[in-house]
């Protein structure tokens, strides 16, 4: 297997991210997923947790099945809500027992069930702290560039994500839309001494009501790509809109390339053909 610290110090990493299908619709297309994007050559590919007993299952499932059948190396994820330390050990000791060393620690989105418990780790920092005692992994954590919508503000955020960051090998941001965005996270964290790698987050919106969800995701999409958006509507409609949205994806690519960023990484939505296009009109499917 390979560690994503020990790809990082060797230069930049091209990497994808999944979500366990639920259907068995969704694994077919997941399945035809990693079949086109396995011959890109990505460095890595990372498998979302939503938590719970099922999907848990799931993501230790496709996590050891991508290892196991493929030649991509996985990246497992794994939150702290809802969970015991006693089950997120297990759950880390199986994982390095099936061959797993990459981890994404994450907090998680607190519980919408009033009577599910919280989970006795109340933060990503202390899950990256388990795995470091339980041994052998390679640990990310995540980045939000304008801030976790629950810090109360920009400068405390970054704190915390430093001391975070302190801990893990490296840190994946979410998706954002201006590179400033991610060279002003940058700098706010080598400020506070911290330089690990950080690696940008890419989604491409490739349709007009995916808009309003980004936002409710977490990063909204700014007007003026909105308005790109719209004005390619009105040209063409639907296939136009997808394609300005794989062109502003490639340009915000380009312009991280250009910052000498460690990496890109795409979030697939378990779909293959932007993501295709963009590594495409990047020059990275050639080598």
């Amino acid at each position: 297997m390979t560690r994503i610290a020990d790809l990082l110090e060797k230069g930049k990493t091209y990497s994808f991210e999944f979500f366990p299908p639920k259907t068995d619709a969704e694994q077919a297309t997941l399945v035809t997923t990693l079949r086109e994007l396995e011959p890109l050559g990505p460095s890595f590919v990372s498998v979302t947790y939503r938590g719970g007993a099922e999907s848990r299952r799931r993501t230790v499932d496709l996590v050891t099945g991508i290892l196991r059948t493929t030649n991509l190396v996985p990246m497992a994820h794994l939150i702290c809500v809802a969970h015991t330390r006693l089950e997120l050990a297990e759950i880390l000791v199986e994982l390095r027992k099936a061959g797993i060393e990459n981890l994404m620690a994450l907090g998680g989105d607190p519980p919408t069930d009033p009577d599910a418990a919280a989970g006795e780790l109340p933060h990503a920092s202390d899950l990256v702290e388990l795995a470091r005692a339980i041994g052998g992994f390679s640990v990310g954590v995540a980045a939000q560039p304008t801030g976790h919508p629950l810090s109360p503000d920009r400068a405390s955020d970054r704190d915390h994500l430093a001391a975070k960051l302190a801990l893990a090998d490296f840190a994946v941001t979410q998706f954002f839309f201006e590179a400033s965005e991610y060279t002003t996270l940058v700098a706010d964290l080598a400020e506070r001494g911290v330089t690990k790698p950080v690696l940008p987050g890419i989604m491409p919106v490739t349709s007009l009501t995916s808009v309003p969800r980004m936002a409710q995701m977490g990063a909204a999409v700014p007007p003026w790509m909105v308005a790109r958006l719209e004005a390619a509507d009105a040209r063409g409609g639907a296939e136009a809109v997808r394609h300005e949205g794989v062109l502003c994806a490639t340009e915000l690519c380009e312009q991280l390339l250009a910052a000498d960023v460690p990496g890109l990484h795409f979030y697939t939505l378990n779909r293959s053909s932007a993501t295709r296009e963009i590594y495409s009109a990047l020059g990275l499917a050639d080598g």
